[in-house]
């Protein structure tokens, strides 16, 4: 049962790392540049991105509890939990955050495509701070996989 857990980890905690770069980094910019219609492109990449988000709740959920499970009250004194942790709420902030956000902002702008200055802003702002925190959190997905073993142990 041991042997399943600890691969239950390692599988929760490369997919959630494995669909973050590859949807930020792979998808997303390719669906930008095969896609004619930005706002297309826009609500498609929205949408993949708050499956990652609810990916990444589910699998830090997941992941937290192993480490907590695991290691007892010295989970608290391993980098690896706090990685996890941070990814998690990162992925809240996003998910429950900045995306509604981002969204209604979308909303407000069709169909005049973020003619209003204003607006345009606004979303410009909101997209670059998701932007930066989508990129912490990936490179703290890079770190966590890393350290995967001392979370196991």
């Amino acid at each position: 049962m041991r042997r399943l857990a600890d691969a239950s980890y390692l599988l929760a905690l490369t997919l959630w790392a494995g669909a973050l770069w590859a949807i930020g980094y792979i998808a997303a910019p390719v669906l930008f540049a095969g896609v004619g219609d930005r706002t297309l492109a826009g609500a498609l990449a929205g949408r993949m991105f708050a499956v990652v988000g609810w990916l990444g709740l589910g699998c830090g959920t997941y992941l937290l509890l192993f480490i907590l499970l695991r290691l007892g009250a010295t989970a608290l004194k391993r980098l690896v939990f706090w990685l996890v942790l941070l990814m998690a709420l990162l992925a809240a902030a996003q998910l429950f955050g900045l995306q509604p956000l981002i969204a209604q902002l979308r909303s407000e702008s069709v169909p005049r495509e973020l003619a209003e200055a204003a607006t345009r802003s606004r979303f410009a702002t909101w997209h670059g701070v998701a932007s930066v925190l989508y990129l912490v959190q990936s490179l703290l997905a890079v770190f966590a996989v890393l350290g995967a073993g001392r979370g196991q142990k």
